[in-house]
């Protein structure tokens, strides 16, 4: 294999790449998201500096299915995000997530720092209730459901666009050779391409299981503010650094080199 082939290769292994190159597409992804109080030094506790949080001490819970994603094919994905503040913005901070499909699992953690690990989340309609449903080594962790599509918000696909437009931020750790942090970087993604096809309201509810593997309920539910069911095609594209940790360390030490 030629040096140049090598540099072409999308992703390891050399034989049989994990997962092609980007951007990636999603057409009919399903999103429910329930959004709800915790308690505020804990999301402080769970925000990595410089993000700081808002002044309210809101989680979002989400099931995504994504029945046909470029690349990475159809597969299920549950986790954490909290709304945080950076320099200004009001951006949504990927706190975990858990799916069932290696590509994405590969890809995400490797390109944009997303928090991922492998479980067994599952979106479905049970009859009148939308439902999700989170497994980690065959235990149930988390349950949302919603009543199914009670508030049609057909007329407002802005608001929907608006949701996935913002920006989301992870926490993207990678190690050297040597054992020790080669890339620690907040790493910021915006969705490009959006279409929403459906936006529904309606009461929900959830329940969460302390697990040691998957430490959703570490964020306890307090009060549930909403449920909100939708659907939308969407590209992932590539993200930016917004924040280097290991760049600023040695800044400051060399900083403190000079002033000595």
């Amino acid at each position: 294999m030629r040096r140049e082939d090598v540099l072409r290769l999308p992703s390891m292994p050399a034989a049989g790449p994990s997962y092609p190159a980007g951007p990636y597409r999603f057409v009919n992804r399903e999103f429910l998201v329930i959004t709800y109080e915790t308690d505020p030094d804990l999301i402080r506790a769970g925000l990595p500096e410089p993000l700081e949080p808002i002044d309210q001490p809101i989680v979002h819970y989400e099931w995504i299915r994504m029945p046909d994603s470029s690349g990475f094919g159809s597969y299920t994905e549950s986790g954490l995000v909290i709304p945080a503040r950076l320099h200004g913005e009001e951006v949504n901070f990927v706190s975990q997530m858990y799916l069932d499909d290696d590509p994405p699992i590969a890809a995400g953690r490797e390109i944009w720092g997303f928090p991922k690990k492998y479980a067994h989340p599952k979106l479905e309609i049970v009859k009148d209730t939308l439902t999700g449903t989170l497994e980690y080594a065959g235990q149930l962790v988390a349950m949302g459901t919603m009543g199914y599509k009670h508030e049609s918000m057909a007329g407002n696909g802005d608001l929907t666009r608006a949701t996935l437009s913002k920006t989301q931020v992870n926490l993207k750790m990678i190690p050297g050779v040597d054992g020790r942090l080669e890339v620690c970087q907040l790493v910021a993604i915006n969705l490009t391409d959006i279409v929403p096809k459906g936006s529904w309201m309606g009461p929900g509810r959830l329940h969460l299981v302390p697990h040691v593997n998957a430490p959703v309920a570490d964020f306890p539910v307090r009060r549930v503010v909403g449920a909100h069911h939708y659907i939308a095609d969407l590209t992932l594209p590539f993200g930016r650094v917004v924040h280097d940790y290991i760049r600023e360390a040695e800044a400051t030490a060399a900083t403190g080199l000079a002033a000595e």
